[in-house]
């Protein structure tokens, strides 16, 4: 399956042309969560599992978000509400 050019936008730092949806899971999942929109977000659920999305938040912390949309998926959009997260793997320090 080929990644949509209309997601180039929220994958800036890489060509379309050049991800591969396996290889570079982890960069795509966190871009769309963190700076993506609701057309962007659908993709992202029909092209990974809910599971695969959680895996990824979960066991590879990438520091993209801002405090605002780190609640955001953590409590509502992936409903980890249970786990005791550390926003500093997620947030920059000077956000």
């Amino acid at each position: 399956m080929k990644i949509p050019k209309s997601l180039q936008p929220v994958l800036w730092s890489v060509r379309i042309e050049e991800l591969d949806l396996k290889e570079d899971k982890v960069y795509i999942i966190h871009q769309i969560l963190s700076f993506g929109n609701l057309k962007e977000l659908r993709w992202l659920f029909r092209n990974y599992s809910i599971r695969e999305v959680r895996e990824v938040f979960l066991k590879y912390p990438l520091k993209v978000y801002r405090p605002q949309s780190f609640n955001f998926v953590n409590e509502i959009l992936l409903k980890i509400r249970n786990k005791n997260l550390n926003m500093k793997k997620y947030v920059p320090p000077t956000l």
